[in-house]
């Protein structure tokens, strides 16, 4: 990886997200203890810190080995306090909002642990629409992170699923499947599980009604299996039918593909280019979208249709490269994709808090950056003086940067859908004992110095009150049709508003996707905490998951 990917890692949101933000909880504005010694530990004085570099990888158990990428653990045997003591300095040193933060003695936090105690070292300031302002914090275990990372095989059926309510009348949707997985493939005539397919039961358990802890038990063992080659059996109802169908699928072992589909749309003014792209995130993604916009270029498309509504992020190298690839080396060229602004400065005369290196201005990268395509490979471009994208409120961090950065050197961006997350800042994931911890680091600007997006980018009709308004149609995401397809609702829209610059009157009526709310076999590792298989669906009440 080159020093130029390295520090470019951006999460989105991820909650993910998609699911663009981390799930982190809150912290109280309750005064800390003034202070104290304790003869066993670090001494805590408040808003006194110690360097950071004085407690890293002091791990209460020390790991032995190497990690999945060949690197070896470089713990060493402390405790549990100086773990603690080290998130308390980092927080101070690396955090954006390291002034909002209220300095809380570790020694407090002692049997609730780590975790809990990371979760309070953030501000509780908000944003003008009454949104979290920092609505990103989060962690997760190093393992699970390094595995999304390098698309480590897990056991899914390739299918993203919406549980849009997770306690009784449950309903769980499914978003959108995979080529070439077993929940794509043709039985009957049919996709094994369609967009917008509402699932009924799994394993002869009713999934919207029963409450029994069986069920509860069934329905995530089903969904979520826990091993390739598994079979298990559904029931659903697909958009449109009256009549369910049975379907069954086997696991297997997947990587997430970071592109769904890529389609040449012949119109009388020319073919549109249209791209799902569902994530920046894992390294894979470079390759996947560098051949994504090569098939484009070789069937010299006058228009990009870039599907981003649900994407929560990734890899800001990735946007980089892709912001090249969209507006081509004229538009580019000497130009900013995004500065970093930290907490101690905005410009390029400046060290960074997290690295100590120069602050220097990430630039619309023209060649591969090293992540799955060779260093110094020169990119495709399709030189577009505008682009369509495709949003949600998953579409996310990474994914407004592309926004950002393209509307920097005066690339027309039409937005079609909804408001974006709104989320202009970024972290470097950093590992100590175990834990990988994301927090914000720093905020996004384009080339025009701009970056306050914090309640998203929203399209011109909208009558949401905050937001930057971008040209464009609010339209509801559509589940009765497939991704791709002409005919669904927002491609629609984007290839109405190609021909005229008008939206649909009225709008149209569409099956919508709820929220992004569950962890599915594609969930965005940099939006959603990495833990053992959730219990997705509760007997008594509903389960609050990280977003």
């Amino acid at each position: 990886m080159t020093n130029a990917a390295n520090t470019a890692l951006i999460a989105a949101a991820g909650l993910v997200l998609a699911a663009c933000s981390g799930g982190g909880g809150g912290s109280s504005s309750t005064p800390p203890p003034t202070g104290g010694v304790t003869p066993t530990g670090p001494t805590f004085t408040q808003n006194s810190f110690a360097p950071a570099s004085d407690f890293v990888d002091r791990c209460a158990a020390p790991r032995t080995g190497v990690d999945i990428e060949g690197n070896g653990f470089p713990d060493s045997q402390g405790t549990l306090i100086e773990e603690l003591f080290w998130l308390r300095s980092w927080t101070e040193e690396t955090y954006l909002f390291n002034d909002e933060v209220v300095d809380r003695n570790p020694y407090d936090f002692e049997s609730e642990g780590r975790v809990a105690y990371f979760n309070v070292l953030r501000t509780t300031a908000v944003t003008p629409s009454g949104e979290d302002k920092d609505d990103f914090h989060f962690s997760q275990s190093t393992e699970g992170f390094l595995a999304a990372r390098n698309a480590a095989p897990t056991a899914s059926y390739g299918a993203r699923f919406d549980i849009v309510s997770p306690s009784v009348p449950r309903e769980v949707r499914v978003v959108y499947s995979d080529p070439d997985t077993p929940a794509s493939d043709v039985v009957g005539g049919l996709q094994q599980f369609v967009r917008g397919a509402s699932i009924l039961t799994v394993d002869g358990f009713d999934l919207v009604n029963d409450g029994s802890q069986a069920a509860v038990d069934a329905l995530n063992a089903g969904l979520f299996p826990a091993s390739a080659g598994e079979t298990h059996v559904f029931e659903v109802l697909d958009p449109g039918a009256t009549t369910p169908r049975t379907v069954t699928l086997v696991s297997a072992s997947l990587s997430t593909q970071p592109i769904n589909a890529v389609e040449v749309i012949n119109t009388p003014t020319g073919d549109v280019g249209y791209i799902h792209f569902t994530t920046f995130s894992p390294f894979s993604s470079e390759a996947a979208i560098v051949d994504a916009i090569s098939q484009l270029e070789d069937a010299n498309v006058s228009d990009l249709v870039l599907d981003l509504r649900y994407n929560g992020g990734g890899l800001l190298a990735v946007a980089a490269e892709l912001g090249f690839m969209i507006a081509g080396n004229s538009r580019t060229a000497g130009r900013t994709f995004e500065q970093l602004r930290y907490n101690n400065c905005d410009n390029p005369s400046c060290v960074d808090p997290i690295f100590g290196a120069p602050n220097d201005p990430i630039p619309f990268y023209s060649t591969g950056q090293g992540f799955s395509v060779s260093s110094g490979t020169p990119l495709p471009s399709l030189n577009l003086n505008r682009v369509f994208i495709l949003s949600t409120e998953s579409t996310c961090s990474a994914s407004e940067a592309v926004i950002n950065g393209l509307r920097g050197v005066d690339v027309e961006v039409i937005l079609i859908g909804g408001i974006t997350c709104g989320k202009p800042f970024g972290f470097f994931p950093t590992d100590n004992c175990g834990e990988t911890y994301f927090t914000i680091q720093f905020q996004g600007l384009n080339d025009k110095g701009f970056g306050d997006f914090e309640d998203g980018f929203v399209p011109m009709d909208s009558s949401f009150g905050f937001g930057v308004r971008t040209p464009g149609c609010e339209i509801a995401d559509d589940f009765s049709q497939p991704l791709g397809n002409p005919n669904e609702a927002l491609l629609a829209a984007a290839l109405q508003y190609r021909e005229n610059s008008t939206c649909p009157t009225p709008p149209p009526t569409a099956l919508a996707a709820a929220p992004e709310t569950s962890f599915g076999t594609f969930r965005d590792p940099s939006t959603a905490i990495d833990v053992p298989v959730p219990s997705i669906f509760e007997t008594n009440r509903d389960m609050t998951r990280p977003q």
